[in-house]
């Protein structure tokens, strides 16, 4: 007999031997066939994971996973400023990881990692049939599946998901070191307070970063992953406190076991107690305003685009000094918000806001800003707005280019002691548009220095003098001294531009005085000292910041000679004679804005720049409304809360620091004369000068047609002895007008000996 006849007899025994049994047998498969099935169902199934591994790609990251802070230092580099974004995360490399620290996650979470291929088949097993008897989705997941879990796909308890981590958790770990794979889960796995990744919850557990963690805290950490909202101590109840401890020691014994950790060492840890939760550090107080500032230098010095700053994960570590900044809000509170008092002078004393910065001299560093009072209140950032007109502070500015030009287009010669015709309301002659501005009260000043003229802000010649310098002489010099040329108001098409109609912020106007102080050398005021941002991966951004190299806006000579003017006004007959109260050698300039709208001093010491700016505005229409009334006052000057403002906290920044004369290398012919006008003159002679009375400046006018505008002023506060000594030439004494009947006023500029002498102008 064949083979083959032999295999059909047996095929056909076995037939029949089953057709003999049962029916109820007969339903049951052979074992033949139930092993051929079950190749076949293993063969299926083998090929089908091949197939899947193979179409199953590993995805781009999550967006929560990739989101971090960005967080804001100030410049010594640890002190805590804000962070933005909306997820509490900051990634950092393995390598700023403790040692210990990762060997607890380990030991909590997977004492395998170091050996598995990304999966733990036991575990998955185990939570498998834990699934299916009704005890909830659960998972016996590897590190890697947890990191591919967080940082790949989402938190879905679905058996879809559960199969594309296993799979993706496979290549991961076939594709990145095992080093990578831990950084990945440290940073991106939830430790409870808020804190996404280690460095985050370092900071929220112990105020440290997580490359200062301890063996104990970094065990505690670990022991966290398991259970954040249960196992933080400070907030847990008893029950879930004990769990906790023991989550901990079990982290403990597990590194022991492991061999990273010694019997002695595990004996000797105890349980290092975690901090209070804290609040979240947002952008209440200050701290709005000083970001505000870092980012907007950050967008436009081009050192990174906006988009890519708002995707996070920048440590930004800025210029901004806190015992300065804090000093600059005690000031403000002290000098004026102390003074308000909205409830019985509701009109006038709500909606006051200061502008201020501060800069130092020699770098253009911002050291401190004042916004606002608080961000999350009012957050709109008064220290960068441009739209506040700066009065009689541009004033030094149209002195600079007078003296850059030495003559007038007449050819009489401009230094700081030629003379000027001080006659309040004088037309200006030769602007592109009429002009005739006011001086303060609608004061007569006879014929003065135009350094007398800046100590008393004298409108009248200083509008002439813009003209005689040169209208575009006078918007190059400014810009060059650091006004941005987008500002409004800095038209050379308008007379008016001369007294102050340009709305550069307070912190630009910092960086114009900044420049007068450093001799002419003008940097734009910068507020970021490092970036760098860290990639899960641990490649590290660090962009290329800008030099700050100075800028020869003015000559020496010239800038020495405005600082020189600028000292007089600081004296106890200049309108900034509050400022003296500092007792150190300054120079600066007070401002006011017609209708009183606006309020500004500008000044400096040889090492720091600080201006302060006064305004008030409608919270709902953005109007702006005089200040006239405030704290009781009938007028509000540059003189006034912005000087004493500037005084409090340049004292306070500067006590201690030894005080620095200024160097002033002014040149020939142009020789210092500081005494102070004792006589009169008589209104056929040279129109006499206004006073200016307490603490208040002739405003500035906002160019809008030819018409004269309405008088505002800074006159000079009573204050101690000019140190200074006396002049060799005397001034004029100013005269005020009772009604506002004028004398005729001549056609053609008098001249004067001593200089070119040219027609009014407005003060702000």
């Amino acid at each position: 007999m064949s083979f083959v006849t032999r295999r059909q007899a047996k095929r056909a025994a076995r037939r029949a031997a089953r057709r003999a049994l049962p029916f109820w047998r007969r339903l049951l498969p052979t074992w033949r066939l139930t092993l051929g099935t079950l190749a076949a169902l293993l063969l299926l199934a083998v090929g089908s994971f091949a197939v899947l591994y193979v179409i199953v790609p590993v995805p781009d990251a999550n967006a929560h996973a990739t989101a971090q802070n960005n967080i804001y230092l100030y410049s010594d580099g640890t002190t805590e400023i804000a962070r933005t974004g909306a997820v509490n995360r900051t990634d950092v490399t393995i390598d700023q990881i403790p040692l210990q620290t990762q060997q607890a996650v380990v030991s909590a979470e997977d004492r395998t990692f170091y050996q598995n291929r990304g999966i733990d088949l036991k575990g998955m097993v185990r939570a498998g049939w834990n699934t299916l008897t009704g005890k909830g989705m659960q998972g016996g997941s590897t590190i890697t599946q947890q990191y591919v879990k967080n940082y790949y796909l989402t938190q879905d308890k679905t058996i879809e998901r559960k199969g594309r981590e296993l799979f993706i958790a496979l290549k991961v770990d076939q594709q990145r070191d095992k080093k990578d794979i831990l950084a990945g889960y440290l940073n991106s796995s939830y430790f409870g307070r808020g804190a996404y990744g280690v460095q985050s919850a370092a900071r929220a557990y112990y105020g440290v970063d997580a490359s200062q963690l301890t063996l104990g805290q970094g065990a505690y950490l670990a022991s966290l992953l398991q259970a954040p909202s249960i196992y933080d101590v400070r907030t847990a109840t008893p029950a879930n406190r004990e769990k906790a401890l023991a989550r901990w020691n079990y982290t403990l014994d597990g590194m022991v076991q492991l061999g990273f950790l010694s019997t002695a060492d595990r004996a000797a840890t105890t349980f290092p107690d975690p901090i209070d939760p804290q609040p979240a550090t947002g952008l209440s107080g200050q701290a709005g305003y000083l970001v505000g500032v870092a980012d907007d230098y950050l967008v436009t010095a081009g050192i990174i685009d906006a988009p890519t700053l708002k995707a996070g994960g920048w440590r930004i570590t800025t210029t901004f000094e806190k015992p300065r900044q804090d000093a600059f809000v005690k000031a403000v509170h002290d000098e004026l918000t102390g003074e308000l008092d909205p409830v019985n002078r509701p009109t006038t004393d709500t909606d006051v806001r200061v502008a201020g910065a501060s800069v130092d001299t020699a770098t253009g560093r911002v050291l401190a800003v004042y916004g606002g009072p608080n961000y999350a209140k009012q957050p709109y950032n008064d220290a960068l707005r441009q739209d506040n007109q700066i009065g009689s502070t541009f004033k030094p500015i149209d002195l600079a280019a007078g003296l850059l030009a030495q003559h007038t287009v007449d050819g009489r010669p401009i230094t700081t002691e030629s003379r000027y015709d001080g006659t309040s309301e004088r037309p200006v002659t030769g602007g592109p548009t009429p002009y005739a501005p006011p001086n303060e009260d609608g004061v007569d000043y006879g014929n003065i220095t135009l350094r007398y003229a800046m100590v008393k802000s004298v409108n009248s010649v200083y509008a002439q003098l813009g003209v005689d310098a040169g209208l575009p002489r006078v918007r190059d010099t400014a810009l060059k001294l650091g006004i941005p040329d987008s500002v409004r108001g800095l038209d050379p098409a308008n007379t008016s531009m001369t007294l102050g109609t340009a709305t550069p912020s307070a912190l630009d106007l910092a960086g114009v005085y900044a420049a007068l102080a450093d001799h002419g050398q003008a940097h734009t005021p910068w507020s970021v000292l490092k970036l760098e941002r860290v990639h899960p991966g641990g490649a590290v951004d660090v962009p290329k910041m800008p030099d700050h190299k100075a800028v020869d806006a003015l000559d020496r000579p010239t800038a020495d000679k405005v600082t020189d003017v600028l000292r007089d006004v600081v004296s106890p007959r200049g309108t900034g004679s509050a400022a003296l109260e500092l007792g150190r050698p300054a120079a600066g300039k007070t401002g006011t804005t017609d209708s009183n709208l606006s309020a500004w001093f500008a000044g400096y010491t040889p090492e720091l720049a600080t201006v302060v700016g006064l305004f008030r505005e409608n919270p709902k229409t953005h109007a702006k409304e005089p200040l006239a009334g405030t704290a009781g006052l009938t007028r509000v000057n540059g003189g006034a809360f912005p000087t004493r403002i500037w005084t409090a906290y340049m004292g306070a920044v500067l006590d201690g620091s030894p005080t620095q004369q200024f160097d002033l290398q002014t040149g020939k012919g142009d020789q210092p004369t500081p005494d102070w006008p004792v006589g009169t003159t008589s209104p056929g002679t040279t129109p006499t000068a206004t006073t200016e009375p307490g603490t208040t400046q002739a405003p500035e006018h906002t160019p809008t047609g030819p018409a004269t505008p309405a008088p505002t002023g800074e006159p000079a506060p009573t204050t101690p002895q000019d140190p200074r000594p006396t002049r060799s030439q005397e001034q004029p004494s100013p005269t005020a007008r009772p009604t506002q009947t004028r004398p005729g006023r001549p056609t053609d500029p008098p001249t004067a000996t001593g200089g070119a002498t040219s027609p009014a102008a407005q003060q702000p």
